[in-house]
């Protein structure tokens, strides 16, 4: 039995289920670019087909040229405590109102019809992480049918194989439609077409879009009115290629090329390989990437919970049944699900991957740029799939002109700046409402991802090219951005706000704007400590622009602790509106940053916990994407009991039955964010050491985990037994000092290129195993 696979007893689809409700039980393919839902349905087979630059166009929010003014305004008013004042400017004056819908949308449904309806038994429905192919297994009239489903990232295609082992018994309709009932396909010799644009029932005319079905089969094939009709086969087997004119350099000068004639070079190419070879291409390709690392959770045994159904496993766990094999399938999810939505040359993963079944999707399915798209990569360096966060530098890397351009006109500095949100387009303009659009700190956080890149791959290359240039850019914004309190003539950030929350002003009424918000300041923190560092490394000579970093940092306002021990959110003592808020900005340094550690700020750390546990009193954690940040903080905590409760909490109250994190609805961010969790609590190199099980509980007291990655360059194995590591082994990729830690006691290992290391514990010290 394959560990990595998620199985059911039933299709998707079922009676008393809404057609939502049935989506979050189909199962997800992509290549990075193409994907689909699985239904796994009977009689009719439906494949839910995204392409992931399928989105509605412009307009977008634009930059708004009296906003210079107004933000000079706001902050006087802001500094003599007038919020409300403060707000009804920058509300009026800066934040253009938003341009939705502007929706990221599906290409369409691909449908399998059975000519005829017989029953059918042992039924089975399976996605195997491994392979990236979803199964459909049943027996019908005593003969024996699947079908494999796959996109292949080699071949650019999504591939259906349907087979029978009995000949002449397959009799399928395949139809290929789309929801907006605008669109319709069409049959051009012995293809199955649908052309179109993404747009909002004539508004927000967006990227233009083909795709392309042609079938393999020993039955008869014939065409009738936009369909395929096959009779008496042992085998089909469908391809579709789809294509956009969508242009990532400048979406806003589309790709002038016959998208039907790209299809079929796709098609061409593909089926000119046998089915084998194509299938055989793809598993390769993806586990070349998937096998990098593997989890054992608990005994090499399985439990029985192993043996049921993934979502029967599912709810035994909410009933509080332990199934260490469920998480570590999570876990392994999760780095499947980042291969399949994000691979280098396309879009990053949007807010749910690339799957989604809605022409006007919940937040338009977009760039959230205030945790979500960064949560999205934090498993990325981790769990070793660094090549599936390039997409996500491409994307800020071509947003830069366009925040450039936001930076003069709105603010008058110099730099890049974003806001809480983009999509395909690239608009980086203060949009929407106070409480999440007045927040210019996108770039920075952002930015801080370019150089963990360089940390862990130590890509030299990557640095000078990309990482510096990104981290310039933000903190030269920061730069102009700050002013001088006029109380203290510290440098702080404003008019800005803790992402989505808010406090009670002086005169009693909910607000959001106020000047040095902690997460600003962190932010800005954080950047400097991270150009200053890159400067350093690169060997840059400018020393006007470091020199001012370092002045401006050195009197850079920072987060204090309150009287009640708390970190503080603001730079005063408000009140918040929503104790329980499900964003947890202030503690940003904590993680994803590493500003506080015990090492370095133990005092930080407690009242960062002291803050998080106060939220955890008023019911925060109530989304996925939250509870999934709070695996990663209890982690940083070194906390392994506290981050496996989260666990928990996240599989039982937002986990969907295909194991998709729910926001709710669909958020994929809680996905990515917990298989990050998972890593954190056993590996840790924040703090300029790799810390071994820093975190873990009692609960997972044997195991055994191999690939995870380490800042540095290194790639780390362990296995553990009764609680305690036994052995460590320490890959290297290009040698240097390597400090392991492990229950306060450290080895340093002064290592070569391309090399491993072998260390064991002896209950009380870390060897090497020579």
């Amino acid at each position: 039995m394959d560990r990595h696979v998620l199985w059911y007893d039933r299709p998707s689809t079922l009676a008393g289920l809404s057609r939502k409700e049935s989506w979050d039980r189909a199962l997800p393919i992509g290549n990075g670019r193409l994907g689909a839902m699985v239904f796994g349905d009977h009689p009719v087979e439906r494949l839910q087909v995204n392409e992931e630059s399928i989105w509605a166009g412009p307009p977008v929010p634009e930059n708004q040229p009296q906003a210079r003014e107004a933000i000079e305004e706001a902050r006087a008013l802001l500094f003599a405590g007038k919020h409300e004042e403060a707000e009804q400017i920058v509300q009026s004056q800066v934040l253009h109102p938003h341009t939705r819908p502007r929706s990221y949308q599906p290409f369409g449904d691909l449908y399998l019809r059975p000519l005829g309806d017989l029953a059918i038994e042992q039924y089975r429905r399976e996605l195997n992480l491994d392979t990236a192919i979803a199964e459909v297994f049943y027996v019908q009239k005593g003969v024996r049918h699947k079908r494999e489903v796959f996109s292949s990232a080699v071949d650019q295609v999504l591939v259906t194989h349907c087979e029978s082992e009995q000949s002449g018994t397959l009799h399928t309709k395949i139809e290929l439609s789309r929801d907006d009932q605008i669109h319709l396909s069409e049959c051009r010799g012995d293809a199955l077409l649908l052309e179109g644009q993404a747009q909002h029932e004539g508004t927000h005319l967006g990227v233009h879009f083909c795709g392309v079905v042609r079938v393999k089969t020993d039955g008869e094939l014939q065409a009738d009115k936009g369909s395929f009709i096959i009779r008496d086969a042992s085998y089909i087997t469908l391809y579709l290629a789809v294509r956009t004119d969508y242009n990532l350099a400048n979406p806003y000068e589309p790709l002038q090329e016959d998208l039907v004639a790209c299809c079929e070079k796709d098609l061409e190419q593909a089926m000119v390989k046998s089915y084998d070879k194509l299938k055989k291409d793809h598993m390769t390709a993806h586990q070349k990437l998937f096998r990098r690392v593997n989890l054992q959770l608990g005994t090499a045994e399985y439990e029985p919970y192993a043996l049921h159904p993934t979502d029967q496993r599912l709810a035994a766990f909410r009933q509080g049944h332990d199934d260490h094999h469920l998480i570590s399938l999570y876990f392994q999810y999760g780095r499947y699900l980042l291969i399949s939505s994000s691979r280098p040359g396309g879009l990053p993963a949007n807010l749910q991957g690339i799957w989604n079944e809605d022409m006007q999707a919940i937040w338009d399915s977009d760039f959230h740029l205030n945790i979500n798209l960064q949560m999205n990569y934090w498993p990325a360096q981790l769990t070793n799939l660094a090549e599936c966060q390039l997409p996500y530098f491409t994307l800020l890397e071509n947003m830069i002109e366009h925040g450039k351009e936001t930076a003069r006109v709105v603010y008058g500095c110099r730099g890049f700046v974003a806001h809480y949100t983009t999509d395909a387009w690239l608009h980086t303009a203060p949009l929407g409402e106070i409480p999440y659009g007045m927040w210019p700190m996108s770039a920075g956080w952002c930015a801080r991802d370019f150089m963990e890149y360089y940390r862990f791959n130590g890509d030299h290359a990557f640095l000078q090219a990309h990482a510096y240039p990104m981290l310039k850019e933000a903190a030269t914004f920061f730069l102009d951005w700050l002013v001088q309190h006029p109380d203290t003539g510290e440098w702080v950030s404003g008019p800005s706000i803790s992402p989505e929350n808010r406090f009670y002003s002086t005169a009693g009424n909910a607000v959001a704007l106020c000047m040095a918000p902690a997460m600003d300041q962190q932010i800005i923190w954080e950047t400097f400590s991270n150009v200053l560092e890159a400067a350093d490394v690169l060997e840059v000579e400018d020393e006007v622009f470091l020199q001012q970093v370092k002045d401006v940092q050195s009197k850079l306002a920072l987060p204090e602790i309150g009287e009640d021990g708390r970190l503080m959110e603001w730079c005063e003592s408000y009140e918040e509106v929503e104790p329980g808020h499900r964003h947890i900005s202030h503690l940003y340094a904590v993680h994803p940053g590493n500003q506080y550690t015990f090492r370095t700020a133990p005092a930080m750390m407690d009242a960062a916990k002291k803050s998080l546990s106060y939220r955890l009193q008023h019911g925060g954690g109530h989304t996925g994407w939250s509870r999934a940040w709070m695996i990663n903080f209890w982690a940083r905590f070194k906390d392994g009991e506290q981050s496996y409760k989260h666990i928990c909490h996240l599989l039982q109250q937002s986990t969907l039955d295909n194991l998709f994190d729910t926001h709710p609805p669909f958020q994929i961010d809680g996905n990515f964010g917990a298989t990050a969790g998972v890593a954190e609590m056993l590996l840790q190199s924040h703090d300029g050491k790799i810390e071994l099980l820093p975190a873990l509980p009692r609960i997972w007291a044997e195991g055994a985990v191999h690939g995870l990655k380490a800042r540095g360059g290194f790639e780390v194995a362990m296995t553990w037994e009764k609680g305690a590591l036994t052995k460590s082994t320490v890959y290297s990729l290009h040698g240097g000092e390597c400090r392991l830690s492990y229950q306060g006691q450290d080895i340093v290992l002064m290592t070569e290129a391309r090399k491993q290391y072998d260390v064991i514990w002896t209950g009380n010290t870390l060897l090497l195993n020579k």
